[in-house]
């Protein structure tokens, strides 16, 4: 008789709510033991255990990985998908809004990953899904910020999944458009609005929570991290939601100045 493979571990970010908790829970369902976090104390849910993760702190990011490697030996799956946003037009958004975007959608992935990899190094194998997001793509309107850092994500994805590949670590990028979350979309921190940006932002501003409203189902997101998880050889970058077709080949198909106007048009903007 053969023995029954063991359970995967698997450690999702953000998971309190939207794709992150979407996302966990799939993958207990599925048989995984799922450990999920969020930066306040909360209770299991549906199967997921819950530990608290500040992605902002190196020392809440060493003491989340080292108890899911104390109560399972070893992390298999890391899928950092914790993240932050702050809605504004870029003039009125302070340095430290933009550097506080960063600090979670970038290098709170960057600070996981590198607590994992060690141990993932050692058994040779391992698979890291990093969420992304569509703006990735380009600088949207009203979210330059948020849109800059999942840029980064992206490149920085790109690198480690070469620098990694021969160890048997896969790493894989996926990118949703817009979907129904809890996701707050913060006003910058900024002084004051600028009057000269009054229309336009609040074109910009319409044209993101419409997007929100109509976005989709988040385990559709869900679904696809488990099949990246299980694929036998994933793909680097993957795209999921609205868009996620023709937005990334319209940026690279099309002259710069016909997709510049079909972006204003999209966030009615002055064109």
């Amino acid at each position: 008789m053969s023995a029954t493979p063991p359970r995967p571990t698997v450690l999702v970010t953000g998971a309190a709510t939207g794709i992150g908790r979407a996302t966990a829970r799939l993958f207990a369902e599925r048989g995984a033991r799922v450990f999920g976090t969020s930066r306040q104390a909360r209770p299991a849910d549906a199967g997921v255990e819950m530990l608290v993760l500040d992605v902002r702190s190196a020392r809440s990011v060493r003491d989340c990985v080292d108890a899911v490697v104390t109560r399972c030996g070893q992390l298999d799956v890391l899928v950092n998908n914790a993240g932050a946003s702050c809605e504004g037009f870029a003039e009125e958004t302070s340095p430290a809004a933009a550097e506080a975007v960063f600090d979670t959608n970038f290098f709170g992935a960057v600070r996981v990953t590198h607590a994992v990899l060690p141990g993932m190094r050692a058994r040779r194998r391992g698979r890291i899904v990093n969420v992304g997001s569509l703006a990735g793509w380009i600088g949207e309107p009203g979210e330059g910020f948020y849109a800059a850092s999942k840029a980064a994500l992206a490149r920085y994805t790109e690198a480690l999944r070469h620098e990694v590949w021969h160890l048997g670590i896969s790493v894989s990028l996926v990118e949703p458009a817009a979907f129904r979350t809890e996701f707050l979309r913060e006003p910058g921190d900024a002084a004051g609005t600028i009057a000269d940006y009054d229309g336009p932002r609040e074109s910009a501003r319409r044209t993101l929570h419409e997007s929100l409203r109509r976005g989709g189902d988040p385990r559709a997101v869900a679904e696809l991290i488990s099949a990246v998880v299980a694929a036998r050889k994933p793909r680097g970058r993957y795209g999921v939601g609205r868009g996620s077709f023709w937005v990334p080949r319209a940026r690279t198909l099309l002259p710069q100045r016909l997709f510049d106007d079909l972006l204003r048009r999209g966030y009615r903007l002055p064109r």
